[in-house]
């Protein structure tokens, strides 16, 4: 830990050189990541470093290759920079630049026509990889309207699908007002229930005074008169003839013990409720 500090300290002194260091929290993670950011650095130096040497020693080279030119031309053919028309300067320096930018080692025929055979290689790379990102556009374009047709059908969708659920809310809540309003009234009625069986608990209420007994009897008594219509229809033709004392008795004794008997069923009856 402590020469891994040492070496991060020396690194970002050697960075900010006259700068003050930016105060930092020391801990493990930040030596790590800043142990890592020294190593890499120093490795790039380096790197850099045998770079710049090797574009010096070539600078050299070439400027020692260029004097050596520069002495057999004007030496052997007696021509100078002086000399040469402006044109050729101008053709020589285009000559030049084009070289440079293909990075040819030199300007001979030999060293133009790989060149310009890579480039055309490139050009024809480049075309076809312009080809089939024209198609690839065509088809995500194609898929983007999809998406876009798509995206409008799921938001009317989902627009209906919010406009019936608050339909659905609005009746459930209905529905629920409803149950409520119910529920209230079933206590109120059971209540009431309640209320009046102990009203008439309290008054010795018998059973059969209730409304379903007086309508059983009822019904019985339209009974006991329909059984009663026969006796009078049968009477009936006697009703008219002149009374004889001894047969009225008779008759008058035979309907009083029919009329004992009904009365005697009816009081049955009554006492069975």
């Amino acid at each position: 830990m402590s020469e891994k500090l040492q070496r991060v300290k020396s690194w970002l002194a050697s960075t900010f050189a006259d700068q003050a260091v930016p105060p930092f929290e020391v801990n493990v993670r930040t030596a790590d990541l800043l142990d890592q950011l020294a190593r890499s650095s120093e490795v790039r130096c380096r790197h850099i470093s045998l770079l710049a040497q090797d574009l010096n020693q070539k600078a050299d080279e070439y400027g020692a290759e260029g004097a050596h030119l520069r002495n057999v031309t004007e030496e052997s053919l007696g021509i100078s920079y002086t000399t040469v028309s402006k044109s050729s300067v101008d053709s020589l320096s285009s000559l030049a630049d084009n070289a440079e930018a293909l990075a040819l080692r030199d300007t001979s025929l030999y060293s133009w026509m790989p060149a310009v055979n890579c480039l055309t290689n490139r050009l024809l790379v480049a075309k076809k990889a312009d080809t089939e990102a024209e198609r690839e556009l065509l088809a995500l374009r194609k898929k983007l309207g999809d998406a876009v047709v798509l995206q409008g059908q799921l938001e009317a969708n989902v627009s209906k699908v919010c406009d019936a659920q608050e339909v659905e809310w609005a009746k459930a809540e209905e529905r629920l007002l409803n149950m409520d309003f119910v529920k209230g009234k079933t206590r109120e009625l059971s209540n009431r229930c309640q209320a009046n069986e102990a009203t008439l608990a309290s008054r010795n209420m018998k059973e059969s005074l209730s409304h379903q007994a007086l309508v059983r009897l009822s019904e019985e008594v339209t009974t006991v008169k329909e059984e009663l219509e026969p006796l009078r229809k049968k009477l009936q033709p006697f009703m008219d003839l002149a009374p004889d004392p001894s047969l009225a008795r008779v008759k008058i004794v035979e309907a009083k013990i029919e009329l004992a008997a009904l009365d005697a069923q009816m009081e049955m009856r009554m006492e069975s409720r």
